[in-house]
């Protein structure tokens, strides 16, 4: 996977190692930081191209993220494509688990399902949601899932 900050810039280095460094730098700063990861997903010309982010939110202070994307050619139903974009996520919460519990940093998933059942993405709202907070992590959805619905979806 290939990581990149929000400027463009590609992050050279281990992204476990360079959560870790971003987070002790934003303690020694003085930021009370946590982070949200989310992951959003669009289908062009039988591409689906998935943006996964890591969403730093610096407490009454701002934030960024850093952003990997990946395609695809594989067909996906849109409950499927839904769960997919949960399983990004959470396979990135889990990569930084330990480096987070190391320094005591609190951890969102988001996932970009609409909590009203009006919406057609709901149809995989009651399985994100026992997923990710059967992995033990707190669940956002629409319309509080910002990592994914707005951060994600902006450089996708």
């Amino acid at each position: 996977m290939v990581w990149k900050k929000y400027n463009g810039s590609v992050i050279s280095g281990d992204i476990l190692n360079e959560v870790e460094q971003t987070l002790s730098r934003e303690k020694a700063m003085g930021f009370r930081t946590h982070i949200c990861i989310g992951t959003d997903s669009q289908v062009t010309s039988g591409v689906t191209e998935f943006a996964t982010v890591i969403v730093f939110i610096r407490e009454r202070a701002g934030g960024f993220m850093f952003i990997t994307k990946e395609k695809t050619r594989q067909i996906f139903g849109l409950k499927e494509r839904m769960i997919t974009e949960v399983s990004k996520s959470v396979n990135v919460a889990y990569m930084l688990q330990p480096v987070l519990e190391k320094l005591k940093v609190r951890l969102e998933v988001h996932a970009d399902i609409n909590a009203d059942p009006s919406y057609k993405s709901h149809a995989a709202f009651a399985e994100a949601m026992g997923y990710i907070k059967g992995m033990g992590y707190d669940f956002k959805a629409k319309p509080d899932a910002f990592a994914s619905s707005y951060c994600a979806d902006k450089v996708i």
